[in-house]
């Protein structure tokens, strides 16, 4: 899988709650959709509401889900690389795609309470989550790492150990490692500040209310672009992979949506995503 790098984006982005579906008609252009996909057997499912797709997201994460400024990708109100993805998984299966846009923590429980059908959100996966939601064949790696002041003593990523106060996102992985246990390789939850998104935690360092932030790769370089004065460490924090998730042991959807993924991924359709937010020389 190709590491994802970001374009360039500003760091103050407008969040909108609740959802947005596409219609077809009275939007913006949907792109073709091809044969292959239209054509696939898939197996019988259901979702929540009969007809619709619903995808709950954190539209804070660029360049895989961001509010758009207008009517967005195929007039959802949103882009990224996982507004497309879903796009196409839902006209694979004939439904409506619904993007319902919260905070982080809340879509990971929204799935969970049979509130949204999936969950796209660079979510990776771990042992933790998949106690309780089931994921699909991995699309992407995600690289998370460490955004620090140009003018920082944290030079590595063992230097962490000796900050006072390090940001992430609320409930994500970069959050679990980094509040756990000394003795388990994390910092502990005294050390650990969790905020909505990386938006605001990025806001926090530049404040000086914390001395590091770890996020995942992508957001990280749009959000030192935006930023003079800050830099992201050379070595990385840990190297995952993105999945969607579904509701534990709905293994219907699982299924029809693995088919339509994987087709997307043997046919290039993916990688032809990740290539209009992202250069081919930005991506390894």
């Amino acid at each position: 899988m190709k590491k994802i790098i970001a374009m360039l984006l500003a760091l103050t982005m407008v969040l909108s709650m609740g959802a947005l579906a596409f219609a077809a008609e009275g939007e913006a252009e949907a792109p073709e959709v091809p044969d292959y996909l239209l054509d696939l057997e898939l197996p019988e499912f259901t979702t929540i509401e009969e007809g619709k797709l619903i995808m709950s997201t954190n539209a804070a994460f660029p360049p895989y889900e961001m509010v758009a400024d207008g009517e967005g990708f195929a007039g959802t109100g949103f882009e990224g690389i996982d507004v497309e993805i879903a796009w196409y998984l839902a006209q694979a299966t004939g439904l409506e795609l619904v993007i319902d846009d919260m905070e982080f923590t809340s879509a990971l429980i929204a799935v969970q309470d049979n509130k949204s059908d999936m969950m796209l959100a660079g979510l990776t996966y771990n042992e933790e989550r998949d106690e309780v939601m089931d994921f699909s064949t991995p699309y992407a790696n995600g690289v998370q790492v460490v955004i620090v002041p140009e003018d920082s003593e944290i030079a590595t990523v063992d230097d962490l150990a000796n900050a006072e106060m390090i940001g992430t996102q609320s409930g994500t992985t970069g959050y679990i490692y980094c509040s756990d246990t000394p003795e388990n390789g994390g910092f502990g939850e005294d050390h650990v500040t969790a905020y909505d998104n990386g938006a605001t935690a990025v806001q926090a360092l530049l404040n000086g209310q914390i001395d590091a932030v770890v996020i995942d790769n992508g957001p990280a370089k749009e959000y030192v672009a935006a930023n003079p004065g800050l830099k992201i460490l050379d070595t990385e924090f840990t190297n995952e992979d993105y999945c969607l998730a579904v509701d534990q042991d709905n293994t219907a959807l699982l299924d029809a949506l693995n088919t339509v993924l994987e087709t997307m991924i043997e046919n290039g359709l993916v990688e032809e995503i990740v290539s209009h937010y992202v250069s081919a020389d930005e991506a390894e």
